[in-house]
């Protein structure tokens, strides 16, 4: 049986490694001499090497002691045999009798049947499964502690020197990292198409040695790393404008800043020979392996937390902080993991693209990006781990997917479907200052949703007719406290300027659900979607919304003024917030200031209750907007944050259409105007299929309008319902099919 290694061993060996990697061999030369290295020095008959091929096949790149013809030949798929379960999990197997181990998977081309011990580790980094490394005896017995230990910080090595390129070569599996094209596939978070070069929200730190000689002063790197980590995660938390979950996040940083346990550990991977970086991400590596299989949700959350910290340690170790000189390309895409609305907007309309591996459709950066028109992509898992600044990248906002470091062809492929974008918004923007008015004579107002002065220059270029949702919590969500009332104020009056007589509804602050203010206290709700928030927070805390309501009406003057109340589930509420619009009215005139010539006050119906409110309501508000976002997830109980079930159900679905109608139908009876906002208005097919249950004003998003309005003026809207009301009689359970099938009857 081998002897125990000792420290001195392993340095010795990983300094024998450092010189393999450092020769001008090729990658397999490479690959064949560390085999052989490694074999001799832990005393086995066999060391193996198995490196990714794609991320779901593994392919044997290096033996020694198995038959040589099987490298570049033999594969397993992700899971399969023994090797196959430990690139899955990135948790080591040690069995002395690796043929009745479960799921041992025989490979006869190898000539592996000699061998019963079997210890195989995984080559991983931060998460980053690279393949597998593997040693066999023939001696039926298990691998000490010692071995495994050893064998592990050999596969940290080698990970980082894949990572580099070490071991690019003409093999299969031995294709250089971020080299090749990738294929994300993830959600639409803003339609559009983008192509440009990355940039990284938060750059990759490079470890660029490995392997250490002198341990002690390895160790005082670490140990003074760690003291200045700690001091700055010690000074965030004594920041008096935490809430209560940043002060968790920063409790769970100091938790594993001051483990004993952790620094321990990267001392412990120093002795063996480690540099201070390496031993960082060895630990970062092995803890990530762990958690992964930790079935409790809050624990495997608490990735992210060490992701963070070790970050941190390692750009303290290495000094490539945020700022590491690289500059932006002039077509910047940036890529996250996932990112703030303040920091976007600092980026601005500097950015072609977003790619992030987080992130929701309704999230603020989402919102933001909408804004701003910027291409988006949520969900790009992994992305940040492939990715490297300047890499070529493609952004199909429309499709959710990104091709990074794409081929020529599918570049070509994305251009050519990019130009024909292009072409069409010359046909839209010819339209421009033509009225939407179908073929039988029906006029659709086409209004522009915004939340930012920035979007503002797009209501004359886009043809919008005025602007039916100003969404107000943006100055609220992008800023470290709250604004004051001069600053709205100030704020909204700019907005209506740059509106050019053209009407402008303002809603008041929406918060809550997915859109928390940092300086407020987060409420612990068990559905927050249906939980203190909108309309609801308004007339809880009055202060917050009758400070608004000043700033609305100072911002005004002598202009009129459309104010709308989001999320109104019954009558009460709208009576509530009304009163405090009238009593503010009241106040700024008798303080002598001047107020608005025209007053007008709405609801946003966002819940199927306020539909079946009394005929009194109906009669009270000056105009209902349908907010079609939430009122779609409580008709259908679909919550749009959840990505399982939010595509589930069409907006063209039968029963939903019939609902809009018994709406509209109850505004046209008590003379209120009605209007459609969301998403779901600025698709051209949806935007037809509202307008022929008899709506007449829609908002979107600026860059929908030319689309819905081509759209519209090319079809009979009487035929339209005609086709929608032949599919509903016959039973079908949403009118897209019918309604698509009847358009390509139409022409241009």
């Amino acid at each position: 049986m081998p002897t125990e290694r000792s420290d001195s061993d392993s340095r010795k060996l990983l300094r024998r490694l450092r010189d393999v990697l450092g020769n001008k061999a090729k990658g397999q030369d490479r690959l064949d001499q560390i085999t052989k290295l490694i074999a001799g020095s832990l005393g086995t008959e066999v060391c193996s090497i198995y490196l990714f091929r794609d991320p779901e096949t593994l392919e044997l790149c290096a033996t020694e002691g198995l038959k040589k013809a099987a490298v570049h030949q033999t594969r397993m798929k992700l899971g399969e045999g023994l090797v196959g379960r430990v690139a899955r999990n990135g948790l080591p197997i040690n069995t002395a009798d690796a043929p009745s181990e479960k799921g041992f998977r025989y490979m006869p081309e190898t000539g592996e049947e000699l061998f019963s011990a079997f210890l195989g580790v995984p080559i991983q980094r931060v998460g980053e499964k690279l393949g597998v490394l593997v040693v066999q005896s023939k001696e039926a017995r298990a691998y000490s502690e010692d071995e495994i230990y050893a064998l592990e910080v050999v596969a940290m090595v080698l990970a980082e020197m894949t990572e580099l390129g070490a071991f690019a070569g003409d093999g299969n599996g031995m294709g250089a990292l971020h080299k090749q094209p990738v294929l994300f596939r993830g959600e639409t978070g803003q339609e559009g198409a983008a192509e440009g070069r990355v940039w990284l929200h938060e750059p990759r730190v490079v470890v660029t040695n490995p392997v250490a000689d002198d341990p002690l002063t390895e160790i005082d790197r670490i140990r003074e790393a760690v003291g200045v980590l700690r001091v700055s995660v010690d000074d965030l938390l004594s920041a008096e404008s935490l809430d209560k979950d940043q002060k968790q996040v920063l409790e769970a940083y100091r938790m594993f800043a001051h483990s004993r346990g952790w620094l321990r550990r990267m001392e412990e991977d120093i002795a063996q020979g480690l540099s201070a970086e390496a031993a960082v991400e060895k630990e970062q590596s092995a803890t990530r392996a762990r958690l992964e299989q930790v079935p409790d949700a809050y624990l495997r959350e608490r990735l992210h937390d060490l992701d963070d910290l070790s970050n941190r340690l390692l750009r303290i170790l290495t000094g490539q902080g945020k700022d590491t000189g690289a500059e932006m390309p002039d077509n910047p895409v940036l890529v996250a993991r996932n990112i703030g609305p303040g920091e976007l907007l600092e980026y601005g309309r500097k950015l072609k693209g977003v790619v992030l591996e987080e992130g929701s459709v309704g999230s603020h950066a989402a919102i933001v990006a909408r804004a701003l028109a910027i291409p988006m992509v949520i969900h790009a898992e992994r992305i940040t781990n492939e990715a490297l600044n300047g890499n070529p990248i493609l952004v199909d906002g429309d499709q959710g997917v990104v091709h990074l470091r794409p081929e020529d062809t599918v570049a070509r492929s994305f251009r050519d479907k990019v130009a024909m974008q292009a072409k069409a918004m010359e046909r839209y923007a010819s339209l421009r200052d033509l009225p939407a008015t179908t073929k039988d004579g029906v006029t659709i107002s086409l209004h522009m949703n915004a939340g930012l002065m920035a979007d503002l220059p797009s209501l004359i270029g886009s043809g919008a007719e005025g602007v039916g949702l100003f969404r107000t919590e943006l100055q609220f969500l992008v800023r470290n406290q709250m604004p004051r009332r001069e600053e709205l104020a100030q704020l909204y009056s700019r907005v209506m300027e740059a509106a050019q007589g053209r009407p402008v509804a303002f809603r008041t602050l929406d918060i809550g659900s997915d859109k928390v203010l940092p300086y407020m206290k987060p409420q612990d709700e068990p559905n927050p979607a249906m939980g203190w928030r909108a309309i609801r927070v308004g007339l809880d805390k009055p202060g917050v919304l009758r400070m608004q309501l000043q700033a609305l009406i100072r911002a005004s003057g002598e202009r009129p003024l459309s104010i709308m109340f989001p999320f109104i589930s019954e009558q009460a509420e709208f009576l509530e917030a009304r009163g405090h619009v009238l009593r503010e009215m009241h106040r700024e005139k008798s303080l002598g200031h001047v107020v608005p010539k025209a007053l007008e006050i709405g609801a946003m119906l966002e819940t199927p209750s306020l539909a079946y409110a009394p005929d009194a309501f109906f009669q009270l508000a000056d105009f209902i907007s349908i907010g079609g976002n939430d009122l779609k997830q409580f008709f259908f109980a679909a919550d749009r944050e959840n990505e399982r079930v939010r595509k589930r159900y069409d907006t063209l679905n039968a029963s939903f259409l019939t609902f809009l109608q018994f709406i509209v139908a109850r505004c046209a009876a008590s003379g209120t105007k009605l209007s459609f906002c969301g998403e779901d208005a600025g698709r051209p097919i949806e935007a037809l299929a509202f307008a022929a249950i008899g709506m007449r004003n829609l908002s979107m998003r600026p860059a929908s309008i030319g689309p819905v309005k081509a759209l519209l003026r090319r079809v009979n809207l009487a035929e339209a319902r005609a086709v929608i009301d032949k599919a509903r009689s016959e039973g079908a359970e949403t009118v897209r099919p019918a309604l698509m099938d009847w358009l390509a009857t139409q022409g241009e």
